[in-house]
């Protein structure tokens, strides 16, 4: 059983080793922080530490590091979250504001995140299966090319451009654009897509070749924005770490750009009431991402499902700080999209 100034000791270590990536030793300790004991004192607390397994001499004679169960246990007590200074929180607020449409939101945020945290910034983007359809728009670009956009009602829009092969009258155009708002406007994407399947069929047989394209089309962007994707953003970050890893940091590269493994890993950390969580070292053993750590927070987007950001780095990262980032970037990116779609954007 670990006393409280045990716990405290854990916690400048973690917190010694995270600054400086030099093991710890008990006079240091003594020297850096007031505990009002003596160094031998300190060297009994951290012996104890030692048995539980929360910190290991990584060398003979050296100081201590914390394992991966001592930052797991770091992470659980910690509630000292430094809080984002009002210069951080505004420029949240002024980077993200910026944004024009989901897609640009979520590329500024994980720029940003990993701007903040110097680590590999995630993004889930919101699940749209709940989503439903405010508009499309049918844009005549040539006499034969169409760009049939799709925006949702929690601000996503997403673009294409068909190339009809054939002369388009923008008189049908214009026609055709109002009965898919009239047919589709307001219905969920697993609806839209249904009325999409036989939609060319209300036709003439000389127009149902054109709508079919435009129908195919609009199908493919309904079931894009019913599947999970991710951005990230810092991969070079990890470069910047490259001591922190014992082998070479390519197969941690080479787990982050599988977007299956990280969703699934994503899937299977389990929130605190808070909404947050921390995947440690081994915990993530079986996603080839052992000697990382990953923080995330769930964020909502009208429309749609729970979807989560956060980070991942080594697991001698700065918690507290990385902690109060994301939280503060998820809530924020939640009041903006809630935002959005109360403003009719």
């Amino acid at each position: 059983m670990v006393s409280d100034r045990g716990l405290e000791v854990l916690r400048v270590i973690v917190q010694d080793y995270v600054a400086s990536r030099e093991p710890v030793g008990s006079k240091s300790i003594v020297d850096r922080h007031a505990f009002g004991v003596s160094a031998a004192t300190i060297r009994n607390d951290m012996a104890l530490l030692e048995e539980e397994e929360l910190i290991v001499a990584p060398h003979t004679s050296s100081g201590r590091i914390p394992t991966d169960k001592g930052y797991r246990v770091y992470v659980d007590q910690l509630t000292d979250l430094r809080p984002l200074t009002s210069a951080q929180r505004q420029g949240i607020e002024m980077f993200l504001g910026q944004s024009t449409d989901l897609d640009e939101v979520l590329a500024r945020t994980v720029r940003l995140l990993s701007q903040l945290t110097h680590q590999v910034a995630l993004v889930q983007y919101p699940v749209l299966g709940t989503a439903r359809i405010r508009h499309l728009e049918l844009v005549p670009l040539s006499s034969t090319r169409v760009m049939i956009i799709l925006i949702t009602d929690n601000g996503r829009v997403d673009q294409r451009v068909l190339d009809a092969g054939e002369s388009l009258d923008e008189a049908f155009l214009g026609e055709l654009r109002a009965k898919l708002n009239s047919s589709l406007g307001g219905l969920g994407l697993a609806d839209a897509a249904a009325q999409l399947a036989t939609f060319a069929e209300k036709f003439s047989p000389e127009r149902s070749a054109l709508v079919g394209q435009v129908a195919s089309s609009l199908m493919e962007q309904v079931v894009a924005g019913r599947q999970d994707k991710l951005l990230m953003a810092g991969a070079a970050n990890l470069a910047r770490t490259e001591e922190d890893f014992s082998g070479s940091i390519y197969p941690v590269l080479e787990a982050i750009e599988e977007q299956v493994t990280l969703l699934r890993l994503f899937s299977e950390m389990a929130p605190d009431q808070n909404g947050f969580s921390v995947s440690i070292g081994r915990e993530n053993d079986s996603f080839g991402l052992g000697e990382t750590s990953v923080l995330t927070s769930g964020y909502s987007a009208s429309g749609s499902e729970l979807a989560r950001l956060g980070v991942l780095g080594p697991t001698r990262m700065d918690y507290s700080n990385n902690m109060a980032a994301v939280r503060a970037v998820a809530r924020y990116l939640s009041r903006l999209l809630g935002e959005d779609e109360n403003d009719g954007r």
